[in-house]
């Protein structure tokens, strides 16, 4: 059966910690969404409005709404750039509990706030813990997985955040009818059983191997790889992925403490904006457009039953993001978002050219289809494979500091848009009015993701997070391939090892390196005992010349690309 490998143990355990852990993606997507229909609400409306119009009726100002929404992304800001600290501090076990506390806290203060201003204050705490749990779930997802199904499994967390968004617009639709407080508390107060089944699940959860590693200490590293691959400690093919870890470690130990200067420098201050970029327009591709105004843009563009509709597009969202699970491992990560970025960029151009047109039945029609296969193409491309590569390109030590600066990005550029959406689209004096016109500038921004994924996307599918060094010429990969003749079978944990096989990712052999205009297919066996990105200085006449591979061109067969590397010292 395909989750079940005879040398490698069972994925079972890895799929089932990923899928708990990815808990952390409802609690991100039911917050993010619940506000959406929050703000509808005649009841919330009444209760916290300060303002009244000319007929007397209580409304909430385009600025309060703006604050309500956007201070929860100026909390994630917060969490997000604080969790590298918490995260190689406390580990990424108990910074996942940390975040899960947080944001217990924030939402009781929610369900208790009878004014702006406690609400708000409640908002901001559970940003915090929003933005913590989005480094945090990617990171130790991505740490713990096996490299086969990594991405299925960091995508998990996208999947539980478009789940978390359905929930939330479900129950919303079946409270915001009702009179009293119960309408907005009801939504609200349920997110504290998330949470606190994450603290409190976490508690039984293993610590991430690398991070053991990286603290030192082996054993515990041994003894929580091997609750995760279901294989007894002793197993050769569990020592010889703990190996690969302890090597690179090693190597890195050598490169010196990392600092926050470094991860601006050379080759990782590139992979920072790749991921930084990354994540930027994913939140400027104007996904949450929808998920933050869509109730009140539908109902303001005549459409009927604006709720239904919103709850639509979120089952779209579910709905689509099953495939992507598939795909991203099948297809790969960098075609993925290539095409998503186009299908989202066409989309939304006719999306604009219709809210241009007057308000008929027909033209509702199409606005609500476009929007759903926006939303389609957005779950199976970028809604996964933002997460998905940021959680995959850096080294170990840089890697905590670097995706909370690549998930702050995300939540700085968030926070941006749902401040300024309002008055972008708002009809009111004060506003740019805009409407659907709004799409002609994400429909711009679409189609400079497929620049960028021309440009900076690298294919990381099917490789260890070890080896993604080399597949972006890192400084560990260039020392390891400066020591390589000196590797010898005891200085693998002193194994008695005559020959090492070598899995040697073709297109980053050579010393000049990779053109950034191509996207690896790395033809890596997982079977294969030690998986490393060292290019083997005998290699023959089967060797290729990265400049001599195109974009999209094949690669030798598996088998051209393993060699025997002697390693006995003879």
């Amino acid at each position: 059966m395909w989750w079940i490998s005879f040398q490698e143990g069972s994925v079972i355990p890895g799929i089932i910690v990923g899928c708990f852990v990815a808990i952390g993606g409802l609690i991100f997507g039911w917050d993010t969404g619940n506000i959406n229909g929050i703000l509808a609400m005649d009841s919330f409306i009444r209760d916290y409005a300060t303002n009244v119009d000319a007929h007397g009726r209580p409304y909430i100002t385009a600025g309060q709404s703006s604050l309500i929404v956007s201070i929860l992304s100026a909390g994630t800001v917060i969490g997000s750039l604080t969790a590298n600290f918490w995260a190689d501090w406390i580990g990424r076990r108990w910074g996942l509990i940390l975040s899960s506390t947080l944001f217990t806290v924030g939402v009781i203060l929610q369900t208790l706030s009878t004014a702006l201003p406690l609400f708000i204050i409640g908002r901001m705490i559970t940003g915090i813990g929003v933005g913590l749990i989005s480094v945090m779930v990617p990171l130790y997802q991505a740490e713990s997985a096996p490299r086969w199904i990594r991405g299925s499994i960091i995508g998990c967390y996208q999947l539980s955040i478009t789940i978390g968004l359905l929930l939330t617009t479900i129950i919303s639709n079946a409270t915001h009818s009702r009179t009293d407080s119960g309408a907005y508390r009801i939504p609200i107060s349920l997110q504290a059983i998330l949470s606190v089944t994450l603290a409190v699940g976490m508690l039984f959860l293993p610590e991430s191997p690398r991070f053991l590693v990286k603290r030192g200490h082996p054993e515990a590293a041994t003894l929580a790889l091997a609750k995760l691959r279901a294989l007894p400690r002793d197993h050769p093919t569990l020592q010889e992925e703990l190996e690969e870890i302890e090597m690179f470690h090693e190597i890195e130990c050598d490169l010196g403490k990392a600092t926050w200067k470094d991860c601006f420098r050379g080759n990782l201050g590139a992979r920072l904006w790749t991921g930084c970029g990354l994540q930027a327009l994913q939140q400027l591709t104007g996904i949450n457009f929808i998920f933050y105004y869509g109730t009140t843009y539908f109902k303001t563009n005549g459409v009927s039953r604006p709720f239904v509709i919103s709850l639509i597009a979120n089952i779209v969202n579910v709905v689509a993001t099953i495939p992507g699970l598939y795909l991203v491992e099948k297809a790969g990560r960098a075609p993925l978002l290539f095409i998503g970025a186009l299908g989202m960029g066409f989309c939304q151009l006719v999306i604009a050219v219709v809210g241009l047109t007057t308000s008929t039945d027909v033209a509702n029609k199409v606005l609500i289809g476009l929007t759903c296969v926006y939303i389609a193409f957005f779950a199976m491309t970028w809604g996964l494979g933002g997460w998905i590569v940021t959680g995959e390109i850096f080294p170990l030590r840089v890697r905590a500091k670097s995706m909370s600066m690549t998930a702050a990005t995300n939540w700085i550029v968030n926070w941006a848009l749902s401040y300024s959406t309002p008055y972008l689209v708002d009809e009111s004096p004060d506003s740019a009015r805009l409407g659907s016109k709004i799409c002609f500038i994400w429909a711009g921004f679409c189609f400079l993701s497929v620049w960028f994924v021309q440009k900076y996307i690298h294919e990381t599918k099917g490789i260890s997070l070890e080896q993604v060094d080399g597949v972006y010429h890192g400084s560990t990969a260039a020392k390891i391939r400066n020591r390589l003749s000196s590797v010898t079978g005891a200085s693998l944990r002193k194994r008695d090892t005559t020959h090492v096989n070598e899995i040697i990712p073709l297109h980053v052999a050579a010393a000049g390196g990779m053109p950034s205009s191509y996207t690896s297919r790395a033809p890596l066996s997982p079977l294969s005992p030690v998986h490393s990105i060292i290019p083997s200085s005998s290699r023959d006449s089967n060797e290729v010349s990265p400049g001599s591979l195109e974009r999209g061109s094949s690669l030798p067969d598996k088998e051209n690309s393993i060699q025997r590397v002697d390693t006995s010292g003879s």
